[in-house]
């Protein structure tokens, strides 16, 4: 590797922000042999490696039952086709090369040295990581290898290895790293050891789960492992003064907030994500939202007193029809916050009282939904849409003009709330039951949930099982959206959950105040001067997709996807795993 990418032009001037480090994008190349004799090549050389932490994507929980969409048909996944290929060791020899290059350097003092090794050490777990919880032990390769000299036929590492290896790169790192970055530096954006720490609780947390552990799945001994670790990153987390946003709707929207671990820094007009444009209702964005959440899922949030509808000793228990003629009444208020629904007040755009419409014949093209033959048009949504959107991380205040080009939210990787949720899991399993609940209680109490005569805020698990489902149920909840639903249910190995199931959307109709259907042409009328509002409708369920396969076929042989045949054609060193007609053993077992 004699040359590498590097920005040309205004260098000194960038590295004084890091804001400006991390939006590198127009590069040129660079002899490498002057990369590492100067700071500021190396910062930018390090910068560029930031990619593999991603952006804003509506689509992260496209796989679970929190999106519309059949991902998983029959044989969706397989040796030779599908998604989860991931086999990323462009960037893993671009990591090594540094961790080599930067202990080589002559001219480089021993801080610089130090900050860039220690986020290269991480850099080289979070990509690793990334693989192993796809398939398995992967190989571990710590140095830059030569094509020309090396034998790169390596094969993979156990899967124990792999997280010993992983585990290592992170304590390295820990090492080498600030503890802290503060929000009001300069460098806010980079890695510091409390992101560090947080990650490492995680992976070990994926350590000692039952993906990992399928014959002895809660008792094994990795659990005590993965507590002390999640407790010392929550404990450290709140030494440094991370805590709850008290307002569910700012997370993110306020930017640098007191629960942000890690964001990747995003900057008008260097630098945006794609989050609006994706999730915004089509006549208010630049199409048709490409993610919008189902039914099955809007049922799953807690009414305000932090029970299910169904739940016969809640305050706002209700029958199933009762439910769905009202299931915006009484809710959680993170449902307020995160679903955009029927008549709902949804002022995008500086649209002063605006309310959103999906009802056909009364909607916009863009955003209508159902079947009515009323209405004497056919909606072109039926395959896409469901009755709701996104409302949750979405800036209103853009123009639709705008949603595409200048969404320029940080996104935040990490949050302290994840955490937390991490925490409350091993606690739970380590005989903890206190700790576990009092995460959820602080979750619970920040969204606004009655407090009960109890105190528990609705939550009633008193066992171990129970507070197992209570903390699964929470994270469906808490973290909704954020691609964090199906990678909970596979390491939980509850894939079940999602097997053979179908999802479904709501039509709303306006009624008269006696029941019968309005005329369309008076409905849309009223709607022009946002009139109609939530009961000034019924409601019936309707499957989406409308047309064409309808049920996810989610077997178990997903707990561990296989290795691209690709890849093993190029490697013969490389096993397949067990449940796709190989050797390999991808479990710690």
């Amino acid at each position: 590797m004699k040359k590498i990418l590097i920005i040309a032009l205004g260098l000194s001037a960038l590295f004084s922000s890091c804001k400006n480090v991390l939006d590198i994008e127009d590069l040129q190349s660079l002899d490498e042999d002057k990369v590492w004799q100067d700071p500021n090549l190396v910062n930018a050389y390090m910068a560029n490696l930031y990619t593999v932490f991603g952006n804003w994507s509506s689509g992260q929980d496209s796989y679970s039952e929190q999106l519309v969409g059949i991902p998983f048909q029959l044989n969706t996944i397989a040796p030779t086709t599908g998604a989860f290929k991931t086999w990323n060791y462009t960037n893993i020899r671009k990591i090594n090369t540094a961790i080599q290059k930067v202990q080589e350097s002559a001219n480089l003092t021993q801080d610089i040295k130090d900050r860039t090794l220690g986020e290269a050490y991480f850099l080289r777990a979070f990509v690793y990581f990334d693989m192993l919880k796809q398939y398995g032990g992967i190989p571990y390769i710590t140095v830059p290898q030569n094509a020309e000299t090396d034998d790169l036929n390596t094969p993979r590492n156990s899967t124990k290895e792999t997280f010993d290896l992983l585990v290592k790169d992170l304590d390295d790192a820990i090492k080498l790293l600030p503890e802290t970055i503060e929000k009001s530096s300069a460098n806010y954006g980079r890695i510091d050891g409390n992101f560090a720490a947080a990650f490492k609780a995680k992976v070990l947390l994926y350590k000692a789960s039952p993906q990992f552990n399928p014959s002895n799945p809660y008792n094994n001994a990795y659990w005590n492992e993965a507590h002390t670790a999640n407790k010392m990153a929550y404990d450290q987390l709140k030494k440094n003064n991370y805590s709850l946003t008290a307002d569910y709707s700012n997370i993110t929207l306020i930017e640098k907030g007191p629960e942000v671990v890690f964001a990747v820094i995003n900057a008008y007009p260097n630098k945006v994500g794609n989050w609006d444009n994706g999730v915004r209702p089509g006549f208010e964005s630049r199409g048709p939202a490409s993610s919008v959440p189902t039914w099955d899922f809007v049922k799953e949030f807690p009414m305000k007193d932090g029970k299910l509808y169904t739940d016969a000793s809640g305050k706002y228990h209700k029958s199933d029809e009762e439910f769905l003629q009202s299931y915006w009444l009484n809710r959680d208020p993170r449902f307020d916050k995160s679903i955009v629904w029927n008549g709902k007040i949804y002022e995008v755009s500086g649209k002063a009282g605006k309310r959103q419409y999906t009802s056909l014949g009364i909607a916009d093209a863009l955003d209508n939904f159902g079947v009515n033959p009323a209405a004497g048009i056919n909606s072109t949504n039926q395959d896409r849409y469901s009755g709701f959107f996104i409302l949750k991380n979405s800036k209103l205040s853009l123009k639709q003009t705008e949603v595409e080009t200048q969404y320029d939210v940080d996104f935040v990787l990490m949050r302290l709330a994840e955490v937390m949720l991490n925490y409350a899991e091993t606690a739970n399993e380590t005989g903890d039951f206190t700790t576990a609940l009092d995460m959820l209680v602080q979750l619970r109490k920040r969204a606004g949930i009655e407090a009960g005569t109890d105190g528990k805020y609705g939550i009633s698990a008193n066992s171990r099982d129970q507070m197992r489902e209570a903390i699964l149920a929470e994270r469906n909840i808490e973290l909704c959206f954020e691609g964090h639903r199906f990678w909970d249910l596979r390491r939980s190995r509850k894939l079940n959950l999602l097997d053979k199931s179908t999802k479904h959307g709501v039509e709303a109709v306006a009624i008269n105040s006696n029941g019968t259907e309005m005329d369309i042409k008076q409905a849309a009328e009223l709607a022009k001067t946002y009139q109609l509002k939530e009961a000034n409708f019924k409601y019936s369920v309707l499957q989406v997709p409308k047309n064409g396969v309808k049920v996810m076929e989610v077997p178990n042989t997903y707990y561990f996807f296989p290795i691209g045949q690709s890849i093993i054609d190029r490697n013969p060193k490389i096993l397949q795993n067990k449940d796709w007609g190989g050797d390999f053993n991808p479990t710690m077992e």
